[in-house]
């Protein structure tokens, strides 16, 4: 059933800058959490869970609605965990569920180890973590590539590169109209932040696995059942054969949230039920 509750949306000051966030629903805390990607793209999901949870999603740094005074400044998952924690504290609801998607699934993992007080279950959904894979320095490599690409000004080949490494696809024809000609000034601000500042210190993370077996978060894996052998089903593999973790199996792909958010909705209430 999707929520008619309506939306509370606010900003947080912190030291550096100011973070945005939205409130919806009722019910124990679940917060959704992306890395690059902002709040937007988690509405169908969260409209879907605030019948029966009040959800948090906020933009991370540097992105959709949250500014930051120095852009030069990187993002890593420690700083991102802490405007979290900081916005869960703010909101005073906690502690929280908290999925975390890709780079926000990392987020999520910094947060279990920087602050288990305020995250009681952490669903880390395809944590893009390359360096737990043997052929890591060939994928650093492959990275830079795709910044370098970047920095000479061609997006769309940029994403070319980021999607055949990775092993996600878009149609060509959606590549062109997102990357492609004119832009939005504040869709070029965010890739420039996250090809300069962000896409290297979260793929390149190396969690402390002795922290995040000690955390007293209970911690799943999450994996898309249309993601089988792409690079963040290796990553999520591999972070759970380090744990001894199970990895768990939602629908759809990278994206299974936004591609199929009802039955992403149901198979959440399933495994946070379990």
């Amino acid at each position: 059933m999707t929520s008619t509750a309506p939306v509370t949306s606010g900003t947080l000051a912190v030291p550096d800058g100011t973070l945005y966030y939205e409130v919806r629903g009722s019910g124990p805390l679940i917060a959704l959490v992306g890395a690059p990607m902002d709040s937007g793209p988690f509405t169908p999901l969260a409209d879907l869970l605030a019948s029966d949870y009040t959800v948090l999603s906020s933009d991370p740094r540097g992105h959709g609605k949250s500014v930051l005074n120095n852009t030069d400044e990187d993002s890593t998952p420690e700083l991102r965990a802490d405007d979290l924690a900081r916005i869960l504290t703010h909101i005073g609801k906690g502690p929280a569920i908290v999925l975390g998607s890709s780079g926000g699934a990392i987020t999520g993992l910094a947060l279990a180890i920087a602050r288990p007080d305020l995250v009681s279950t952490l669903i880390a959904h395809e944590p893009p973590l390359r360096e737990l894979l043997d052929n890591r320095v060939e994928l650093r490599a492959q990275t830079q590539e795709v910044i370098d690409v970047y920095n000479t000004g061609d997006a769309l080949g940029a994403i070319r590169k980021f999607f055949a490494m990775t092993g996600l696809f878009m149609p060509e024809e959606v590549l062109q109209q997102m990357f492609g000609g004119e832009r939005d000034p504040h869709a070029v601000e965010s890739d420039d932040f996250f090809y300069r500042h962000e896409l290297h210190t979260t793929s390149g993370w190396e969690p402390s696995l002795d922290a995040l077996r000690a955390t007293p978060t209970t911690i799943l894996i999450g994996i898309g059942d249309e993601s089988a052998d792409k690079f963040c089903d290796h990553t999520s593999r591999a972070l759970g054969r380090e744990l001894d973790i199970e990895p768990t199996l939602f629908p759809g792909g990278h994206g299974g949230f936004m591609e199929q958010p009802d039955a992403f909705a149901k198979r959440l209430r399933e495994v946070l039920e379990s």
